[in-house]
């Protein structure tokens, strides 16, 4: 109880910090905006942008323009071959690898040392003061932190930098207070092997206190069936009676929430779900109230931002506001500067605005992910609720899914093909799940309507219900199983969905066989 009171003064000191997020918005991030030009006044990049007669925000998007990472990456290699002061000061050691490009099989986002202790760690602390603000009661550090990382351990370059998952460079980092708490061991949690991986996290995990979880939904729930089939109990509660809190992120969770409450069960105190939005490129944003469905934009993290509309995402010369400039309701492409030294970096997320003073948001999409072969513009928000819709008139748990367009011939009209893996199949059976799915879709998306109606443009969604392991099959093909890597939710091409389709077949072959 000792430790559990000194954890929670020390890491309420930052609920200050919070009240000057949510109560002086601008001020911190103009203050934020001068911080940043100062220290890239010294790099290569400013130098070269003209840093050192930037006065004013305008001034700064006029001679910076916005990049996406492929644009980026020579710089980006510069620094990795050990070259000081390329896009922040001094020397960057870490390099995060994350989801690639087209052009990429992965991504290598820088990580200084500004960033990783003034952004990522920030975070995770923030979520606990805020969590322990609203929960007095609250006894997380009596027990043990099961936090749920990537499947990359670190690679040593020839200059002397590092790369690796970002949840490597973390774990292999630590504040003294978290590692002191963190289950399971560093061996465990940098494995390679994901299959290896799950059992020996269940294992070592098993006969511990563990009163918060932190991870990916659908990684965290191959973890807790694990445990749950070695314990041999009905729910997670009966294994961790004090468990109190899960952080999750990377993914809507809506679709696993009907899920995730069956496995908890009863616990000895309250037990919460609460969102981050975080990324290889930083920490944006986190749930602040228990009962909220959206984030608060921390906006003291080391990073500026810009919002894109959408409506102009795809313009030539698209304008980027400031937070000043934001509307309730609207969407908005992300823009970033940042404390790694990203420098208006197109993050490729869409997020929509809920609140001002403060400033609270949701993300809805990517850039790059949403449907609109037919003119539909379906986006990655409504597509989640329209699964955790269906799930539940359905009473089926849905574990993973993707949707890809079927285009249109002299035939018949275009039309949605999903295949979607279920832990716990639809009552009705897959037309039932399929019907409350475009039920769900039309009702939130005009143009979707529009397009569905009389069949002009799209009929009837086409549904698949594969095999329990065939997106794990796919992650695996692609060398991306485990951690923070997830199957894309919606494609403009068929690549995934016929690849899945694909082996699919060969399980019915199989089984047939």
């Amino acid at each position: 109880m000792a430790l559990n009171a000194a954890f929670r003064w020390f890491i309420s000191k930052r609920m200050m910090n919070i009240e000057q997020v949510r109560s002086r918005p601008v001020e911190l991030q103009r203050h934020l905006f001068s911080h940043l030009l100062f220290e890239g006044g010294s790099t290569s990049f400013g130098a070269e942008h003209g840093f050192g007669s930037v006065r004013t925000l305008r001034e700064f998007q006029r001679q910076v323009p916005i990049r996406t990472y492929d644009e980026f990456k020579p710089y980006i290699q510069r620094a990795q071959k050990g070259e000081l002061g390329v896009l922040w000061p001094g020397e960057t050691r870490w390099f995060a690898k994350s989801s690639g490009t087209s052009s990429d099989r992965s991504k290598f986002l820088p990580v200084t040392e500004a960033s990783l202790l003034g952004c990522h760690y920030k975070g995770g602390k923030d979520l606990l003061a805020l969590f322990c603000d609203q929960r007095p009661q609250a006894e997380l550090y009596d027990g043990k932190h099961l936090i749920l990382g990537g499947s990359s351990a670190l690679q040593e370059s020839h200059s002397g930098g590092f790369t690796g998952d970002l949840s490597a460079i973390i774990v292999r980092n630590l504040p003294f207070w978290v590692e002191a708490r963190r289950t399971p061991s560093r061996d465990i949690a940098l494995m390679e092997n994901w299959e290896e991986k799950v059992d020996a996290l269940a294992h070592a995990t098993l006969n511990e206190d563990v009163r918060i979880l932190a991870g990916i939904p659908s990684w965290m729930l191959v973890v807790a069936k694990r445990v749950l089939e070695m314990s041999q109990a009905e729910a997670l509660g009966e294994v961790w009676p004090n468990l109190q809190l899960y952080m999750h992120g990377g993914v809507s969770f809506e679709p696993y929430r009907a899920e995730f409450d069956a496995l908890i069960g009863e616990t000895r105190l309250p037990f919460d779900c609460l969102e981050t939005y975080n990324a290889s490129e930083g920490f944006f944003g986190l749930q602040d109230r228990l009962d909220g469905d959206d984030m608060l934009m921390m906006l003291d993290y080391g990073i500026f931002f810009e919002f894109v509309p959408m409506s102009e995402w795809d313009t030539e010369h698209p304008r980027a506001l400031e937070l000043r400039e934001l509307e309730v309701g609207e969407e908005y492409a992300l823009v970033i500067s940042t404390n790694a030294g990203l420098w208006r970096y197109a993050l490729g997320d869409v997020v929509r605005i809920t609140e001002v003073h403060p400033f609270r948001m949701r993300v809805v999409g990517r850039t790059t992910s949403y449907l609109n072969a037919f003119g539909e513009e379906v986006m990655v928000d409504q597509v989640e609720r329209a699964i955790a819709e269906a799930s539940m008139l359905a009473a089926a748990h849905v574990r993973d899914y993707t949707v890809a367009p079927v285009f249109m011939n002299l035939e018949q009209t275009g039309a949605h093909e999903w295949c979607i893996e279920f832990s716990k199949p639809p009552a009705g059976g897959m037309p039932l799940f399929m019907e409350c799915l475009d039920a769900s879709l039309r009702r939130q998306n005009s143009d979707y309507d529009a397009k569905r109606t009389a069949e002009l443009a799209l009929r009837f969604p086409i549904g698949h219900s594969v095999a329990t392991g065939t997106f794990d099959g796919w992650l695996l093909a692609k060398g991306k199983l485990g951690g923070q890597h997830k199957v894309p939710r919606l494609a403009s091409d068929r690549s995934i969905v016929d690849a899945l389709l694909d082996m699919q077949l060969e399980t019915d072959r199989r089984e047939l066989a």
